[in-house]
This record gives structure tokens, sequence and C-alpha cells, in this order.
């Protein structure tokens, strides 16, 4: 049985390798690699409130306004301290509505839980925007299980982000914890720090890149995983989505593993 190309965020199927847009400037060309990014078969791309000082958000509003129904948007606010009280949340919300040129958000993630803010008053002001339907879903990144279950507690919780990859194993509870839960889980720099001889050799197996490799051992890792490895490039989109075709044999998975 091969690895599901596509899984479901929301009540939107969208395809299991996504795109992360840190870097993503403001520029023309920026637009232009969005959409071509979306017409090769993107369907989930990242963002967030901080990301290039808010170009990220502008160059996607830019971009995809209005959003396709089969494209989601994910954002995040909250990131620094102090900035998970409601009354700044609130404002970060309302302007990555503007600069994203949407009524509605598909996934609005609270980036990061701080020690000065309680995790359910950030996830209630969230939950605010869901209910006015500005807000479409609601995920939590940089999370351990117990607060991811404290935050289901307070609105529903369909995708949590966190840092890994091969060579990344912090959140191995929190992967398995969302594979059993069915909630999508999306490691940020899934590529970073995964060349080594392992994977080397896999890829000369295959024919194909080190990064393809390791992609595909995260889609294998688990049935709710999306990566969201981020380029400016649409050559580089392309061959991340062409991972999707890609198999690994049970001994290449236990070797990497």
């Amino acid at each position: 049985m091969g690895t599901a190309r596509t899984l479901t965020i929301g009540d939107t199927e969208v395809t299991r390798i996504g795109l992360g847009t840190n870097r993503l400037a403001d520029t023309r060309q920026n637009i232009r690699f969005v959409q071509e990014a979306v017409a090769a078969g993107i369907s989930l791309i990242d963002t967030a409130y901080t990301y290039a000082g808010g170009d990220s958000e502008a160059t996607l509003g830019a971009a995809l306004s209005p959003a396709p129904e089969t494209v989601v948007v994910a954002t995040k606010g909250g990131w620094a301290p102090g900035h998970g009280a409601p009354e700044i949340l609130r404002k970060q919300i309302e302007t990555s509505l503007r600069r994203l040129r949407t009524d509605g958000i598909g996934l609005y993630y609270l980036h990061r839980v701080h020690p000065d803010t309680p995790l359910d008053d950030s996830l209630r002001t969230i939950a605010e925007y869901r209910d006015a339907r500005k807000i479409r879903h609601v995920g939590l990144s940089n999370v351990t299980v117990d607060q991811i279950e404290q935050g289901r507690r307070v609105v529903p919780i369909v995708a949590v982000q966190n840092h890994y990859s091969l060579t990344e194993r912090k959140y191995e509870d929190v992967v398995d914890y969302c594979a059993r839960e069915r909630i999508v889980f999306v490691p940020y720099f899934p590529l970073r720090g995964t060349e080594g001889r392992a994977v080397a050799e896999i890829a000369a197996r295959h024919e194909t890149t080190e990064p393809q490799i390791a992609l595909a051992w995260l889609l294998r890792r688990s049935a709710t995983t999306l990566p969201i490895p981020g380029t400016l490039s649409i050559e580089h989109a392309r061959e991340n989505l062409r991972t999707l075709e890609l198999e690994l044999s049970d001994d290449e998975y236990d070797a990497l593993r």
C-alpha cells in the first residue's frame, strides 16, 4: 500500500507537501512564483504575521486573493512574549486578514505559548474569530502533547506545527499523538540538517535527491504528516511535490529511522 498523496485539513483536501514562506518578499517575481506553485499542485501555504516583516502575508494576498477553495493559506500570530495577550493577538489577526486580502483565514495557529499569557486566554481570542467565521480552523505551533490537550478543551485543533525532521526528533510523542487523534502534523524546517551517508545512499538508489528522501521519510513516518519545505524556486517546489511519487522500502525507512 502506497503513501497517501493527500489529507484533509478541516473539510479541505490538500496535497501532503506544502510550502513554507518565511523568506517571501513582496515582489512581482514572488507573486508569480506563488501562483505557479499553486498551479503545480501546492495546496497548503504556510505564513505568519512576523514572516519577512509582513511581506510574506502581503505577497500571498496579492497572489491569491481570492484564494481558490482548494488552497488553504495558514498563518500564525503570537510569536513574541506578550503577543499572545488578547488585545495584541486581535490586532495581529486583523492585520493578517488585511494583508491576506481575505474575510476568512483558512487555518490560524497560535505561533508560540509563552508563560506570560495563559494558553486558554490566547485560544479564546482565536475562538472568537472562528465563531465570527473570520478564521475557519485553528492550530497550535511549538507545543507539547499536554498543551495540545489543554487547547482542545477550548477550541477544536485541526493542525499542529513543530520543528521535526530526520535529525530533529524532539517531538516524537507529538507526532504519534497527532496520528492517533487524526490531527494534521506540520513539520517546519523539514530539510534542515538532513544530509548524511544513509540519505545519500538511498537517494542514489532511487536516482533522486537527498531532500526528496528526507521528505519521503516524513510522509511515511505518520499518515497525518504534511511537511512545509520553504523555497522561492518553482523548480524546487516541483521537485518537492515529486516526492509524493516516491516509496521507501521497509529497510530504507528503518535505516533512516
